[in-house]
């Protein structure tokens, strides 16, 4: 019976050995604490180690290993070459298209070497020993890297004191084999969602780095009332001051976490904390009305699933998944939607009921109010499907506005849940969508700005970006990118754009006739904006092929293109129309058309009329007045292959993004009235419609 031996790596740390035979599976597993491997035995799980959650990723790859296959409906990419033992090896990697997670094997003459288990958090690795060149583990064998020395400890729990007297818990991990008064840089998360769930984060440790797990206000067990983003500048400040404090720190702090992990960074460094150094920021959110919980200055439906999940101590993510959202989120008054859901009041939604516009309470949550104060070196990571993704947009540009150093941008074809899948809602991005080298840049984001380790990545491209279509990265030196150049792309129709089956057409060309369409706004029947709420993703990439077919949606479409033609940056609809009603609502999309007529939506933007020029000051319509909107789209980068055709939809409903408009211009929380709206959007002439496009040129 003959062995294969393998080492199981995760985050860059071997966590424990393998002999596998077609027979039997021996492991010998290592103690994170001592850093000492322990009694070979029989593979079976549970086993120390692995964590629970990841325990049916180690096994399939370990079944894959043992068995020498490759599951049924991989894809496999080129070969490629590498010496191993003094010889050149051929090798070719298998990767999963489709799901989430996903396993891919690499193969080299007819047998598993190498199975790549890739999370958002970290990079799992089952290699043969001596393959270690052909993986991703390659990379944390940098000279410049920090090395997985230490062991994890945790020493405790501490109930720490915020400058109100509310003590929030918060969960100490240090290296284990430190020496008395060896200080260390510390990995801050501070975590809405449950400080346990915080596992995945303590591989840190290993590198050198203290780790500190902290329940916001209000949250798990931590004390105080919990309101979402009010409190978080405050608290972060003084949790801050204190990790500077603990006679293990060196004063030096990271933090690090996606959505409303990242949210709080931004609070906390809007407090303009010395102590706060590095910041890893995914897919977060921005400002309130701008964008978190807002999407446009409107509550967004679509994020119901979260707020239902929410509203206890407690983080109940199983409260997410049902099938009657659509039934609950028609229920009026929005104010009652939470108690028709669950049967119960959900204290953070009231307090949002009493605060449409914004106010005071919605200040204390605006760091921009203090981006002067804002000055830490930050790597992005974001999505071009991220439904918060206009967070990392804005916060971009606060600090590219501001002249910031050290900040760099990673956005991928990736959804809120960034970096898991290749594909999203069966539109297929190709093998290079998912990365497997964002651990090792987190490590040498925190080493360089914790440690003060030269090892260059502040001198790398500071944005790399996908490019869908292509389904390839690019890197520049800004964004968006320096060859992009915006170009105009008119609307036009002879008067009947409604549906794909209409006459509205698209061009670069200004048309010389003025024109305008029409169409009726019914809030009963709104058209929809294609997102499943259970699923909590709220920009995905769908198809809107059958939506186009309303007589509420105008259709403009360009002739299909010759040659291919590619957009990088921040799309902006700039619209002159009229309505009939009070206020309403208006909605830009940008699709890319096939040559079977698939319309996968790229970007959108959506301006409520009232809101049109401020979010404190409402003003609603004149009936009939014609007004410009300037309609600021999601980032997108894209390639239109030649034969498709670009098209931009305008509308007046987005069903499950936005609570729809009732078109009556009263207060949102308690409109049971809802009344028709006849929309006119002009085009050509005095009022040019337009969209402004970011047309990349080589």
């Amino acid at each position: 019976m003959e062995f294969r031996n393998f080492t199981y790596y995760r985050s860059g740390v071997a966590l424990a050995r393998f002999r596998i035979s077609e027979e039997e599976v021996l492991c010998t597993p290592r103690c994170v604490k001592t850093m000492e491997f322990g009694e070979e035995r029989a593979f079976s799980l549970p086993m120390e180690p692995f964590n629970a959650e990841l325990d049916r990723r180690i096994e399939e790859a370990v079944g894959l290993a043992q068995k020498n296959i490759v599951p049924t409906g991989y894809e496999r990419k080129a070969p490629e070459y590498a010496v191993i033992g003094g010889s050149e090896r051929k090798t070719e990697t298998h990767i999963q298209p489709s799901g989430w997670y996903p396993l891919d094997v690499i193969v080299s003459e007819g047998r598993v070497v190498a199975c790549i288990d890739n999370e958002r958090h970290y990079i799992g690795l089952l290699v043969e020993d001596g393959w270690e060149a052909v993986t991703p583990q390659a990379d944390m064998t940098d000279a410049l890297l920090s090395k997985p020395e230490y062991g994890i400890e945790f020493v405790g729990t501490e109930m720490v004191p915020m400058r109100d007297g509310v003590r929030l818990a918060t969960d100490i991990y240090l290296p284990a084999q430190r020496r008395p008064g060896q200080k260390f840089p510390t990995v801050l998360i501070r975590t809405c969602y449950n400080k346990l769930n915080t596992a995945l984060y303590h591989s840190y440790v290993h590198y050198g780095y203290a780790v500190v797990a902290q329940d916001t206000r209000g949250r798990e067990l931590s004390e105080g009332l919990w309101q979402p983003i009010i409190n978080e500048r405050d608290d972060g400040d003084d949790t801050l001051n204190w990790i500077a404090a603990q006679e293990w720190s060196d004063g030096g702090v990271g933090m690090i976490g996606p959505s409303y992990l990242s949210i709080v960074q931004w609070q906390a460094a809007a407090s303009g904390n010395p102590h706060f150094k590095a910041s890893i920021s995914m897919v977060t959110g921005g400002v309130p009305l701008f964008d978190f919980p807002h999407r446009a200055g409107v509550l967004s439906p679509g994020t119901m699933a979260w707020i239902t999940s929410m509203r206890a101590r407690n983080f109940a993510p199983g409260d997410m998944v049902r099938d009657d959202w659509a039934q609950i989120l028609k229920h009026r008054p929005i104010r009652d939607i939470p108690l028709a859901a669950t049967g119960e009041e959900n204290p953070f939604w009231n307090e949002w009921m009493e605060h449409e516009f914004y106010d005071g309470y919605w200040h204390k949550a605006n760091f921009l109010v203090n981006q002067h104060k804002i000055d830490v070196p930050s790597l992005y990571v974001t999505g071009w499907y991220d439904d918060v993704g206009p967070g990392s947009m804005q916060i971009w540009d606060m600090n590219k506005r501001n002249g910031r150093k050290n900040q760099k941008l990673v956005c991928g074809a990736w959804m809120h849940k960034m970096n898991v899948s290749r594909d999203i809602h069966n539109i297929y991005y190709g093998p290079d969508a998912v990365r497997y080298d964002m651990f090792y840049l987190y490590m040498r984001w925190y080493d360089r700005f914790l440690k003060g380790v030269d090892n260059g990545v502040d001198r790398d491209a500071p944005v790399e970006y996908f490019v869908i279509g292509e389904n390839r990265w690019h890197s520049d030196t800004e964004w968006p990118p320096e060859n992009m150049v915006e170009k105009e792309l008119f609307l036009s129709s002879g008067g009947s754009a409604a549906t794909s089956g209409g006459d509205g057409r698209l061009s670069f060309d200004r048309p010389e006739k003025a024109g305008e369409d029409h169409y009726v706004y019914d809030p009963h029947d709104p058209a929809p904006f294609l997102i499943d709420v259970s699923e909590n993703e709220c920009l995905v990439p769908e198809n809107y092929r059958d939506v186009e077919l309303r007589q509420d949606v105008l259709v403009y479409t360009t002739a299909p293109l010759e040659k291919p033609l590619t957009i990088a940056g921040e799309p902006v609809a700039v619209i002159y129309a009229a309505s009939s009603a009070k206020d309403t609502d208006w909605v830009a999309r940008i699709t890319d058309v096939d040559e079977k007529g698939n319309s996968i939506r790229l970007c959108d933007g959506i301006v409520r009329a009232k809101y049109r020029r401020s979010f404190i000051e409402p003003k609603l319509l004149l009936p009939g007045e014609i007004v410009r909107y300037e309609i600021p789209m999601t980032w997108i980068a894209n390639r239109f292959e030649a034969g498709h055709s670009i098209r931009v939809e305008i509308t007046s409903g987005a069903d499950n993004s936005i609570f729809c408009n009732t078109n009556t211009g009263l207060p949102i929380a308690d409109d049971t009235d809802k009344v028709l709206a006849e929309q006119t959007v002009y085009h050509g002439g005095r009022y040019c419609s337009r969209i402004m496009l970011p047309v990349m040129e080589k």
